[in-house]
């Protein structure tokens, strides 16, 4: 069984998804759940947890949506204000639907990162999903790593997800950018309720620079699944292939194959069925459907 945790779809439009930039033409068409199912199957992927593109609430209803066409869209991780007063009500609403685990926010995008986290409306916001079981992920990049330790200490409630195991600079690898990314995991890696995503390494690599994903580029991503294995264990970490994004760096069967045979090569049989599944299953509380409805894999 395998679960793609991290997954986004949408109807494109440079208004919504200002994000997108010139460099990114990939990424500036509709990218929906019959685009990437081919390469799920393919792959052996039979369900996927769709994440938040944009900053706004109809981006949860639109992925609800999805997922009540999709059964294989197994989890939802939305967006909402966190501190807004409505939080309460959107929450109880998008209950209803099983597909609903959480919500994110673009924290990395934040002109001040520190007074978001600090912000006592976003705190509230976060206790509110963890009392109702949901999941919050955090999306920063490697320096922030040091802003965000207080913040996910105090929320230990339920699950936080790093997502993209904090964005290491592997366009500027070196010792001690090495050093720092890796102390940072470390330390954050010692809250019991933080689980890490292994996705989305390939686009922090010199994607705009170069046709393909290079040797060093390919050596530089397993050092760092190799830092996230063994801060995290193997109970505490996900495979996400951050599709479509990753098409800027590498084809999605490439993410994949590079995930599973590091994953083979690292992990027990029982081990690689925590990562490709089973830590998801526990994290998101996910509820597969029938096998059936499910992305079946190919013979």
């Amino acid at each position: 069984m395998k679960i793609d945790t991290h997954q986004h779809y949408w109807h494109y439009s440079a208004q919504d998804y200002g994000w997108i930039g010139d460099s990114m033409p990939a990424l500036k068409r509709d990218c929906l759940p019959h685009d990437i199912a081919p390469l799920l199957q393919l792959a052996g992927v039979q369900a996927v947890v769709a994440v938040q593109a944009r900053i706004s609430v109809a981006e949860t209803d639109f992925l609800l949506s999805l997922a009540a066409q999709h059964p294989h869209i197994v989890g939802v991780v939305g967006w909402a204000d966190l501190a807004s007063p409505q939080l309460a009500t959107d929450v109880e609403r998008w209950q209803q639907q099983s597909a609903f685990k959480g919500l994110r926010h673009i924290l990395q995008d934040e002109p001040d990162v520190a007074a978001w986290l600090a912000n006592k409306g976003h705190q509230q916001g976060v206790a509110l999903l963890q009392k109702n079981r949901l999941v919050y992920d955090v999306l920063i990049y490697q320096q922030h790593l040091p802003l965000v330790q207080a913040f996910c200490r105090q929320h230990d409630q339920h699950w936080l997800v790093l997502d993209h195991a904090a964005k290491p600079r592997l366009q500027q690898w070196g010792t001690s950018t090495m050093a720092e990314w890796t102390q940072g995991i470390r330390e954050l890696a010692q809250l019991p309720h933080l689980m890490c995503k292994i996705s989305g390494l390939v686009t922090e690599t010199a994607w705009a620079q170069q046709p393909a994903l290079q040797a060093q580029d390919k050596a530089h991503i397993q050092m760092c699944m190799d830092v996230v294995l063994e801060a995290f264990g193997p109970q505490r970490i996900m495979f996400g292939s951050d599709w479509p994004v990753c098409q800027l760096a590498a084809p999605y069967e490439q993410v994949h194959d590079m995930a599973h045979a590091w994953a083979l090569s690292r992990l027990s049989l029982a081990e690689q069925a925590d990562f490709w599944s089973g830590n998801a299953q526990r994290c998101y509380q996910l509820s597969l459907p029938a096998s059936s409805q499910l992305v079946s894999p190919s013979p």
